[in-house]
C-alpha cells in the first residue's frame, strides 16, 4: 500500500479511536501506536461479527453503523444487551480472559469498525498502564449498562418499557418534554425488546392520549405528569 494512503488510513483510524471514551485524551503517539496495528472491518446488514464462544481477536470501537450484542436463549428468544453506535467500544472484557466472546454481536445495518487486536495491544497496555486503568472505566461503564437491563428487564410489557424509556430523556421538572430520536426506530424497538410494528402501534396508543408526538425524528411529550401518572398505572401502583 503506497505511504500515503497508509498514512491517511491511519490518521482516519486514530480520528475515530480519539472519539472513544476508551481513548480520548490519549497521547497523540500512543494513539498513533494503536492506529497502526488497528484494523477496518466492514459488515452488510445482518452479518455478524462475532458469534458467542468464537476465539476473541480483540475489541472493536465502532465508527459507523450500528453493532447489536445479544445473547440467545435456549428457546430461541433473543435479549439484546446494547446496541452500540459510533464512537463507542465493545468486548473489551474479552481480551483479558482465555474464554472467548460471551455474547453475539450483528450489524444492525450496514456498520464499519475497527478491530483493536488482542495480542499487540495487551502489549502496549504493559507499557502503558494508563490504559488498563482506562478498560476499567471502559467496563464499568458496561457494568452500569447491564445494571439498567436487568432493571428493565422485571418491565415485562412492551409499553411500560417504551414509556420507561421516553420518562428517562424527560427533565425531572419539566411540564413538557422533547428530545431527537438519534436512532432509527428499528433500532430502538430491538434495544426495547420488541419489534418495529409493536413499538409504532405503541406510540400511535400513547399519540392517540395525547402523551406523545412524533415528527420526523423528533419526540415530544406535552404532558410529563400525565406519562408518569400512565407509568405508575402500568407498574400497578395506583
Amino acid at each position: 500500500m503506497p505511504k500515503d494512503v497508509t498514512s491517511l488510513r491511519h490518521t482516519a483510524i486514530a480520528a475515530t479511536l480519539r472519539s472513544c471514551q476508551l481513548f480520548s485524551g490519549l497521547a497523540p503517539d500512543a494513539l498513533a501506536t494503536v492506529a497502526e496495528f488497528a484494523v477496518v472491518r466492514s459488515l452488510v446488514k445482518g452479518g455478524f461479527l462475532f458469534r458467542e464462544g468464537d476465539a476473541s481477536e480483540g475489541f472493536y470501537v465502532v465508527q459507523r453503523g450500528a453493532i447489536n450484542v445479544h445473547r440467545v436463549s435456549a428457546a430461541g428468544k433473543e435479549q439484546v444487551i446494547h446496541v452500540f453506535r459510533p464512537g463507542e467500544s465493545l468486548a473489551e472484557a474479552s481480551v483479558a480472559v482465555p474464554t472467548g466472546y460471551p455474547a453475539n454481536a450483528r450489524a444492525l445495518e450496514a456498520s464499519t469498525v475497527i478491530l483493536v487486536p488482542k495480542a499487540p495491544f495487551l502489549a502496549l497496555v504493559a507499557r502503558r498502564p494508563d490504559l488498563g486503568l482506562r478498560m476499567l472505566g471502559s467496563m464499568s461503564q458496561h457494568l452500569r449498562v447491564l445494571v439498567a437491563l436487568v432493571e428493565d428487564l422485571t418491565l415485562r410489557d412492551v409499553e411500560t418499557r417504551v414509556v420507561n424509556w421516553l420518562l428517562k430523556r424527560c427533565p425531572a421538572a419539566a411540564a413538557e418534554a422533547s428530545f431527537r430520536l438519534d436512532r432509527t426506530k428499528r433500532v430502538l424497538a430491538a434495544e426495547l425488546g420488541t419489534t418495529s410494528e409493536t413499538l409504532s402501534r405503541t406510540f400511535a396508543r400513547l399519540r392517540d392520549d395525547h402523551l406523545l408526538d412524533v415528527t420526523g425524528n423528533t419526540m415530544r411529550v406535552p404532558d410529563v405528569a400525565g406519562l408518569r401518572a400512565r407509568f405508575a398505572r402500568l407498574l400497578g401502583e395506583e
